[in-house]
């Protein structure tokens, strides 16, 4: 039956289209090179997973798992989520592959798409892509955090991305947090009159997430309270201390961000965000920190962790606005042949042209001369192969330089040495 139904991409999501997704693929396969270069190593994980790995590792109150997950039941009733975010993903596989018997520590980074049910604004959509590694096992040496963050600003370096900034802090632990956040929690509740709704609630259940707000009226408020660098142990003061000092070592500048904290029990110690221009408000590009309570959280042995998770979407759109994103490649050549007995020459030119590397239009029927360079020039074609009846016979064949119009004969053997050339 006939339908006037018009199908569009859902609220949130989009189709990527040539030719941004060259602009992708170069993100992507710099990802690949770089993080190779230090020891890490490709994961891919299931897009969806039982709904309690994330409720369990992001937390049962938070919005991610609460309001922002896309879950249902599967045909046995089990719960089952998309994928919000990937690092309890990769922690479940390291646990289920015993991956805490190899050389320490595990190396791992994937990409890919992550769901949420968020409001769609700029560079934030409900498809989403992440780029992300996660150390894991060895020691909680502060040299990893380091390298860990190194290695992020190296591959936005490689990107080309100008501007990106590092905000770092440390969040403490088990021993020293809870006392922070409790002092926090007693100063927050002498001003909780004068705070939002959210951040009242937050009182209560995550104080830590209020040094998140953006609020202008509560930027005030926020500035005059304690401050966690004040109150680490021994111990993480000497990390944090540490880390800072591997950073100058790696020739990596950073800015100390005293709210930069993450209110989830496993984080600890490290914590950092990576800001990069073009983006308003929203212009954290990546996120990461030190977690080393999730893999035991989750029914592992006791592992150090640490990981980040940049977001690709707002990369890419970073990238786009300073001017990063590499010109919309057209094709190298156009084989423009003409009469039935040149075809057989011209296939085997655009396999041989192909074979070399380079980006071949070869038409399925025959065009007439002008019409074929009208059609080559749309393409943004560099040159125009012209093989008649006379260029088959002699072997000689006309390639034309569409940007200046001028033309010179090869043989086959030539035309393949001056394109490489």
């Amino acid at each position: 039956m006939a339908t006037n139904t018009k199908f569009q991409a859902i609220r949130g999501t989009r189709d990527l289209l040539p030719p941004e997704t060259a602009l992708w693929n170069r993100v992507e396969q710099t990802a690949h090179a770089v993080f190779s270069t230090y020891g890490f190593g490709e994961i891919r994980v299931p897009i969806f997973e039982q709904t309690d790995l994330f409720a369990r590792s992001i937390g049962f109150d938070t919005d991610v798992v609460s309001k922002e997950m896309y879950s249902f039941a599967d045909r046995d009733e089990t719960s089952v989520s998309l994928r919000p975010e990937a690092t309890a993903s990769v922690c479940r596989a390291y646990i289920e592959h015993g991956m805490h018997a190899l050389p320490a520590p595990v190396k791992l980074y994937y990409l890919g798409p992550m769901f949420r049910r968020e409001r769609p604004q700029k560079g934030r959509y409900r498809q989403f892509y992440q780029i992300g590694a996660e150390v894991l096992g060895g020691s909680d040496a502060p040299a990893i955090d380091a390298e860990v963050i190194e290695m992020v600003m190296a591959f936005f370096a490689k990107l080309g991305l100008e501007g990106a900034k590092l905000d770092l802090n440390s969040i403490g632990c088990r021993d020293c947090r809870p006392k922070y956040v409790e002092l926090l929690r007693a100063e927050l509740s002498k001003v909780k009159e004068k705070l939002g709704p959210d951040s009242q609630r937050r009182i209560e259940t995550n104080p830590l997430r209020v040094l998140d707000s953006k609020l202008e009226s509560e930027q005030g408020i926020i500035a005059t309270l304690p401050r966690i660098a004040a109150h680490l142990c021994d111990p993480c003061a000497a990390h944090y201390t540490a880390v800072k000092h591997n950073l100058v070592l790696r020739g990596v500048a950073y800015h100390e961000n005293w709210r930069l904290v993450r209110g989830l029990d496993y984080y600890m110690r490290t914590t950092f965000e990576i800001i990069a221009p073009g983006l308003g408000s929203q212009n954290a590009v990546c996120g990461g920190g030190r977690y080393d309570g999730l893999v035991e959280l989750l029914g592992g042995h006791p592992t150090k962790g640490i990981g980040f998770a940049i977001g690709e979407d707002r990369l890419i759109l970073s990238l786009q606005e300073s001017g990063k994103a590499p010109a919309a490649h057209g094709r190298d050549v156009y084989i423009a042949w003409m009469g039935e007995k040149t075809y057989p020459t011209a296939v085997r030119a655009a396999r041989a042209l192909r074979g070399a590397g380079f980006a071949v239009e070869l038409p399925a029927v025959e065009q007439k001369f002008g019409k074929a360079l009208g059609h080559a020039d749309k393409l943004g074609a560099r040159y125009a192969l012209i093989l008649g009846e006379d260029e088959v016979a002699s072997g000689q064949w006309t390639l034309k330089t569409l940007a200046d119009g001028t033309q010179a004969k090869f043989t086959e053997a030539e035309l393949l040495q001056y394109l490489r050339r």
